[in-house]
């Protein structure tokens, strides 16, 4: 633990923080139906992102000895997150959405603006809460990265589950459900790995074309 309490780990996580802050805010404060104050739940978003970011920085290089951040990425990464973001995002779009969004259209965007929000908070927390931190936590309580990999894409699975069983709309019941929870753990490997080769600007790039193909319908 002395590691997540280190001037450098504590000063790149409170930036981090700030960052993940700043770019949810535009879809939080467009949020309808909210049950808190906007300036609450950014409070919540803020401190949550510091721990979270912590978590990340203390852990991840340590223990893969694998940057968080690089801006040289290889070409094999690189070409696999792109031809797979695109493949995925055009599958997505042609297969899924038109059933997606008659069951949940509170999660497809109609402006710009709206889409623009979304793809921030997604960048900005999404992957942070499913990827980067549960692996970095994984790392340090398992200290070797199969089962960290494996438990990470466990969690992201549980999470995708639990959001549907709170949901007013639930799809737990539909016959295509398991096959789109299939599709979404698969997902979640990917970007795992994406994650130990490229670091979080390679998930970002990832996560961005995915995002990319609700533009088709603005």
């Amino acid at each position: 633990m002395r590691l997540l309490g280190r001037p450098e780990v504590l000063r790149s996580a409170i930036i981090a923080g700030l960052c993940s802050a700043l770019v949810c805010w535009p879809r939080i404060a467009t949020a309808p139906h909210l049950r808190y104050p906007v300036c609450y739940l950014e409070a919540l978003v803020l401190l949550g992102s510091i721990v979270l970011w912590g978590f990340v920085f203390a852990w991840h290089t340590h223990y893969t000895q694998r940057p968080v951040f690089t801006l040289k990425v290889a070409a094999w990464p690189f070409t696999l997150a792109t031809s797979t973001g695109v493949a995925i995002a055009l599958f997505w779009y042609f297969a899924l959405d038109p059933w997606l969004r008659i069951k949940v259209p509170e999660d497809y965007p109609t402006t710009m603006e709206q889409w623009l929000a979304m793809t921030l908070f997604s960048l900005g927390l999404k992957q942070l809460f499913v990827v980067f931190a549960p692996f970095a936590w994984l790392m340090r309580l398992l200290e070797r990265k199969e089962p960290a990999f494996i438990l990470t894409v466990v969690f992201g699975i549980a999470v995708i589950l639990i959001r549907e069983y709170r949901s007013p709309s639930p799809m737990l019941a539909e016959p295509f459900f398991l096959g789109l929870l299939a599709l979404r753990g698969a997902a979640e490997a990917l970007l795992v790995y994406l994650y130990l080769r490229g670091g979080v600007l390679l998930v970002w790039w990832w996560d961005f074309l995915l995002q990319s193909r609700h533009l088709l319908n603005l």
